[in-house]
């Protein structure tokens, strides 16, 4: 169920509006189910439908009158209230709505509970599926109602009411969303063949330029810098700055100013203070190392990224929520370093994502500096020629959005977890894109079968819960390769396949070799370790303590029959 409340000024307006049965086509049957007393006069069942209405408005408007004789009637003086069910709700009785309103009054301090001075009201249904609540503010003692953050108060109450009828539970924010687009706003972008209003378009714009700057200095000068955006800052008298505002060029009339927007009417996360707070929060990337010395940092941004849901996992709200905004700046970047064809799919990813980066849980941002350090260096570096950097992002990137979700979940932060689900789509739809071509590389240069049936051995000792899992993935011979090539490196395969392992379980990987994978790339691109680096790794106690758990693991290649072959060296 849904609430839409609104005041005016104008009882007699209101009720002629609610028993209008020529002008409003849905207005097949309207008629009251409840009133203040239970004996208001019903204009739908009289023979004379003006008559009792003027009656009905001056029962309503009494106590206005009153209070208007002490000068205490407020102007907007009328609540109005509109409860719709669900298109899949089934049809209540008029007993039901009836109760439905009295309860919805009470909550919201028209008319509480036991008060014989609360407000007057009627419910009229002139529909199935809603009824309009019409209410004078002024209570039987002349004093002007209570009913302060009435929309919070009466969506709260419909919420139990959706659990106590058995109805649809629509899903409900916690205010924390950006603002909707007015009607007029839409039609406006309709007129001038936008398929977005300013507003959203704008939000988009910002959050971009927040994702790729890292002062608030370089922030404006970002957003003065692109085409069709108008920027102005706003000073104290001091001189200190208040704030700024933006504006869409083609927004703006002829002899006629543009239509501004503070950074917080575009979204609650983007006004001047909450921007400054992430930019102070961003870890310096080192400067003056030789090219090749220097982190990869998508690779930083990777392993950051691989971090968070052990983050999640972990009682520090404050600090998970600094990185669910961390990584929605990621996804904001992304869009500007992707080749072109994958950059519809991350901008609705990133667009989606935005609504999960919020809730009502305040972020303290130091908790994420790493995350938000290598993304502006990634910015301000050519975007990536091997699309295997790009999709071991997105593989992380998925996992992420997988454990936000359920972060969210388990907080009843609603509209945050179906905005998760619904980013989840299009990172996926990008993934499958960015990683055909390099795994099917990697696939093409599998080694031997000898060298592969080793591999499955190294990975029944290593992780033997998911070896099977792993072997039947179809990037099981990528997989084969990465670790090929890692152990030409250099690098020992059995101690890269516990390194990966112990980053994080893979439990929510559907296709778990495409994880390994990535990862192993990743952590063979670093320097192979020196004899003396391996035997001093070989005698420290984390390394025995995961040997030994190696060596309490039964063998699962002992006693078995020949390895099974995956299925690219069985058609060899």
């Amino acid at each position: 169920m849904i609430a839409k409340i609104s005041s005016g000024k104008e009882t007699a307006g209101l009720i002629r509006y609610l028993f209008d049965t020529k002008k409003a086509k849905d207005h097949t049957d309207p008629h009251l189910v409840a009133s203040w007393d239970g004996f208001a006069p019903d204009p739908g069942r009289s023979d004379d439908v003006d008559a009792t209405r003027r009656l009905l408005v001056a029962d309503l408007d009494l106590h206005v009158k009153q209070a208007r004789r002490l000068g205490r009637a407020p102007e907007q003086h009328v609540w109005h209230c509109s409860i719709r069910a669900a298109p899949e709700d089934r049809i209540l009785s008029d007993e039901e709505w009836a109760d439905i309103a009295r309860r919805v009054v009470a909550a919201t301090g028209i008319a509480p509970e036991g008060d014989p001075d609360g407000c007057r009201w009627v419910a009229v249904r002139h529909a199935p599926d809603h009824i309009h609540i019409a209410a004078t503010k002024i209570r039987a003692d002349l004093r002007t109602a209570r009913h302060w953050n009435d929309y919070h108060t009466a969506d709260r109450e419909l919420a139990a009411i959706e659990k106590e009828y058995g109805l649809l539970q629509v899903v409900r924010g916690d205010r924390t969303a950006a603002k909707r687009p007015t009607r007029a706003e839409q039609e406006k972008a309709r007129r001038a063949g936008q398929d977005k209003p300013a507003r959203e378009r704008l939000r988009t714009t910002v959050r971009t330029a927040v994702a790729a700057a890292s002062s608030m200095e370089e922030f404006v000068h970002l957003l003065s810098h692109i085409d069709g955006v108008l920027v102005e800052v706003v000073y104290f008298p001091s001189g200190d700055v208040r704030g700024y505002k933006v504006a869409a060029e083609d927004t703006t009339s002829v002899g006629k100013e543009p239509v501004w927007f503070s950074g917080s009417e575009l979204a609650p996360d983007l006004s001047f203070p909450k921007i400054r707070a992430r930019l102070e929060n961003i870890d310096p990337q080192p400067a003056g190392q030789p090219e090749r010395r220097r982190p990869n940092p998508w690779h930083q941004a990777t392993a950051a990224a691989e971090r968070i849901p052990r983050h999640l996992d972990q009682t520090d709200d404050e600090a998970s929520q600094a990185h669910l905004a961390a990584f929605g700046e990621a996804l904001d970047a992304l869009p500007l370093l992707a080749p072109q064809a994958l950059r519809p799919q991350l901008r609705e990813a990133a667009t989606a994502f935005e609504r999960a980066t919020r809730s009502r849980i305040r972020a303290e941002h130091h908790h994420a500096r790493a995350l938000r350090g290598a993304v502006r260096t990634m910015v301000r570096q050519p975007a990536p020629k091997d699309g295997a950097i790009l999709a071991m992002f997105l593989d992380a990137a998925i996992l992420v959005v997988i454990a936000a979700a359920r972060w969210h979940q388990l907080r009843h932060h609603d509209q945050q977890v179906t905005a998760a689900h619904e980013t989840l789509l299009h990172l996926q739809a990008a993934y499958h894109q960015a990683s055909a071509e390099p795994l099917a590389a990697l696939a093409q240069r599998q080694p031997p079968q000898q060298a592969v049936e080793r591999q499955i051995r190294r990975l029944r000792q290593v992780v033997p819960e998911y070896a099977e899992q792993v072997i039947e993935d179809p990037a099981f011979a990528a997989l084969t390769t990465a670790l090929a090539e890692a152990e030409a490196a250099g690098h020992d395969p059995e101690r890269l396949l516990q390194q990966v392992a112990d980053q994080r379980a893979l439990k929510d990987a559907r296709r778990p070799a495409r994880v390994l994978t990535w990862r192993i790339q990743r952590l063979s691109a670093r320097p192979a370790p020196s004899a003396q680096a391996r035997a001093a790794q070989a005698h420290s106690p984390a390394w025995a303590d995961s040997a030994a758990r190696r060596s309490d693991a039964p063998d699962h290649t002992a006693a078995a029959s020949p390895a099974p072959q995956p299925p690219q060296a069985r058609r060899r």
